[in-house]
């Protein structure tokens, strides 16, 4: 029955509006005795629906705002108050659905993701052949085909062709990502030109967009520790009311006070207020490539302090470049790099892999070096077994653990390359070392304005920890204007700053964005992860994720859980001086029953006003960056 009921809830509204309407009318025409009758109906109609939700949670043993308004609705039509008992119903329904229209406008930027889902997929069949079949359909390893206009559908790997690829239903970023053979794709991307041919890597609830609407959902419908105190506080608050009203009435021996006393009393404001901020939050960030997985990480998140970061990749663009290759032995450069690159193939480091593009860009054939053996050392390097040649490429840490000495020319030329910017990277063939790559890394174009933007927003203290050397560590923190730093770690040894830091009393936020950093982030207050280089991991162990690696999604993500915070406060302000002012109306007999519910859903909706602000929420760098994809996008046009 109740199923039934919520189904057609909106009906019932409207007929008891519109009975209301009725009954006032009749008042003022020959039809007098039919304004009771339909004022009495009107009043029927619209508690069904309230009595059978108070009675749901009498029944769980909770009191809820619904079994005041039924006490009360019947006490007015024992009073024969039947204009106010029908107006009171009326409005709490309408309240209500005020109440679910906004809910449903502030997760807007969750059902524009579900409309971006993919329905369909092109499967590349073995004669050459195209076939139109549902994304439901598509298995790990089909080859599809995506046109010009068409949406990327599952995860994949690009094996043919080249395109430009819009990614903003992933990374918020609306400027197009251009696309070729051995880039990963994104289900949910839409191709504006171009072609190209993929192969699944990830189908079904397993794409990357598939779980960033599920990690909405389970965070607008998570609860902060204000809402969850709410909960609580209107569980108590209920039955105290109900109390206050009977004793308000063997005081003044008033029943219609004590019956205007309970109704005005409902916290329903108080109620709607936290929620309806927190969802409205959470929304803006998924708008804008940030996943933020519930509001208490927001409320935990506004309280942040100290900002620590790892280096590569985080601060810097985490795609470095080779910059010299310097060689100290007898062997030539060519035949060094062709060894260390094929031994860096199994390192997941972004220096490694850096040298292994960097050969492959020069037209070294990898799959010719015979690699028979293999060791990636964490925070210090590789060794490995090519050729028949033992390689020893990593820092200092590692030649000093291999027992490789290095000569003062070597030693003075990497500190020279490091004072300049530089990574260097020993390389030991045989335990001798033999040459030097220096590899750069570039910051980040959006660096330094997010942290000046973080510090505005409240943040004491910027934290830089990473495993690169000391000069390299020092000249990217003298840039940014990081306060302390602190070179050379192990992930351990993050893991290690991040206690202390915490012990300090400071609520820490750790920013990463290899698996390295997994520890560090799992170990700080609140984990922020760059997501477009690591998703799985980042969606799992971290309490943010930005989608798009951008650091002016990490000051927008921080200045918008501080905002959150603030309108949820407001809005219990607001409920709880709406609440005083009402019932200091109703004890000195300014306030009467059907006005007063009518303040008091206004209040609702007051308050739900003020939390969908935070819809259209921007930050000083997010309105700078947008202003400049729309100076791109001109660009395209012309």
């Amino acid at each position: 029955m109740m199923k039934h009921i919520n189904q057609h809830i909106n009906h019932i509204t409207l007929i008891a509006g519109i009975l209301i309407g009725l009954g006032l009318m009749a008042k003022f025409m020959p039809f007098t005795g039919w304004s009771n009758g339909l004022l009495i109906a009107a009043t029927v109609i619209a508690v069904i629906p309230i009595a059978l939700k108070a009675w749901q949670a009498i029944k769980l043993r909770t009191f809820s705002i619904e079994l005041l308004v039924t006490i009360a609705v019947m006490g007015a039509l024992y009073i024969q108050e039947y204009v106010e008992s029908s107006v009171v119903t009326f409005l709490f329904l309408f309240g209500a659905y005020l109440e679910y229209r906004t809910l449903q406008k502030t997760r807007s930027s969750l059902r524009e993701l579900i409309d971006m889902a993919p329905q369909e997929a092109i499967l590349l069949l073995e004669d050459g052949s195209r076939e139109n079949i549902s994304v439901d359909d598509v298995n790990v390893g089909d080859r599809l085909v995506v046109l010009p206009g068409g949406k990327i559908p599952v995860d994949g790997v690009v094996v043919k062709g080249q395109a430009s690829i819009n990614e903003a239903a992933i990374t918020g970023e609306s400027i197009p990502v251009n696309k070729s053979n051995d880039d990963h794709v994104f289900s949910g991307s839409l191709l504006d030109t171009g072609y190209v041919e993929i192969v699944a890597e990830k189908v079904g609830d397993d794409t990357t967009f598939a779980k960033i609407i599920e990690l909405v959902e389970e965070a607008q419908d998570s609860k902060s520790k204000t809402e969850r105190f709410l909960d609580r506080f209107s569980n108590y608050y209920t039955p105290a009311v109900t109390l206050l009203s009977i004793l308000v009435y063997i005081m003044t021996r008033d029943l219609h006070l004590a019956i205007t006393f309970l109704v005005i009393a409902c916290p329903g404001a108080l109620v709607i207020g936290a929620p309806v901020s927190n969802v409205a939050g959470i929304g803006n960030g998924a708008k804008n490539g940030v996943l933020i997985k519930g509001g208490e990480i927001l409320e935990k998140f506004a309280k942040v302090d100290t900002l620590i970061f790892d280096k590569t990749g985080t601060l810097t663009k985490g795609k470095p470049e080779v910059t010299d290759f310097h060689t100290f032995g007898s062997m030539k450069s060519r035949d060094i790099l062709g060894l260390v690159a094929k031994a860096e193939t199994i390192s997941e480091h972004h220096l490694g892999q850096t040298i292994v593009k960097d050969a492959r860009n020069k037209g070294y054939d990898l799959n010719k070096y015979q690699l028979t053996a293999s060791e990636a050392i964490k925070g210090k390097g590789i060794t490995a077994t090519v050729e028949g040649k033992n390689i020893v490429a990593g820092n200092r840490k590692l030649m000093d653990a291999k027992g490789i000495h290095i000569e003062s020319n070597a030693a003075q030329y990497a500190l020279n390359r490091e004072m300049a910017g530089n990574t260097a990277i020993f390389l030991a063939i045989n335990g001798k070392m033999e040459a030097i790559i220096s590899i750069a890394d570039q910051i980040r174009d959006d660096a330094r304005e997010a942290l000046a933007d973080m510090r505005a927003n409240g943040v004491k203290r910027i934290i830089m920890l990473t495993g690169d050397n000391r000069h390299t560590a020092e000249s990217v923190a003298k840039q940014l204007g990081i306060d302390e730093f602190y070179a050379e770690l192990l992930p351990n040894e993050k893991v290690d700053f991040v206690k202390k830091f915490k012990e300090e009393g400071a609520i820490v936020a750790m920013a990463g964005d290899g698996v390295n950093d997994a520890p560090a982030i799992a170990t700080a207050d609140i984990g922020i992860a760059m997501g477009e280089g690591g998703t799985d991991i980042s969606m799992e162990t971290a309490d943010v994720v930005l989608m798009a690696d951008k650091l002016s999604q990490y000051a927008h993500a921080y200045a918008l859980s501080k905002k959150t915070i603030r309108n949820m406060r407001q809005n219990i302000a607001i409920a709880l001086a709406v609440v005083a002012i009402l019932l200091i109306g109703v004890l000195g007999g300014q306030v009467h029953l059907a006005s007063g519910m009518f303040i008091h859903e206004g209040s609702v909706l007051v308050v739900i006003l003020n939390a969908m602000r935070l819809i259209k929420f921007n930050t000083k760098a997010s309105k700078k960056a947008k202003q400049a994809v729309e100076k791109v996008s001109e660009g395209f046009a012309a």
